[in-house]
């Protein structure tokens, strides 16, 4: 199962060993990271599980689609980086992600 680390806006980190096939944003709602308030439930209608791939990582998560990049226009300071964690399935790939948590409120 891939580890993927999850900081916060405010810098702390929190572990988080997935299943692949899991959202990010399940990962993240599973171990507690503050910031992902997922409020469309992982619908991409809301934005508010926005976070930051560094672009080391890019390859490997993929970009998002039409209606996640439409979506992603409503995220509060968007990024070439930024995806909705609701809509990256995790893969074995995946293994040492580093994903920041943009400000979601």
């Amino acid at each position: 199962m891939p580890k993927i680390t999850f900081i916060d806006v405010d810098g702390t980190s929190y572990e988080a060993t997935v299943d692949a096939g899991l959202s990010l944003m399940e990962a993240a709602i599973n171990v507690g990271v503050p910031g992902v308030l997922a409020i469309c439930g992982g619908s991409c209608a809301c934005s508010t599980c926005h976070a930051y791939i560094d672009d080391a990582w890019a390859t490997i998560v993929g970009g998002p689609n039409d209606i996640e990049d439409a979506t992603l226009d409503l995220a509060n300071d968007r990024r070439s980086g930024s995806r909705l964690t609701c809509q990256v399935t995790v893969t074995a790939a995946m293994d040492g992600l580093v994903v920041h948590v943009a400000k979601n409120d």
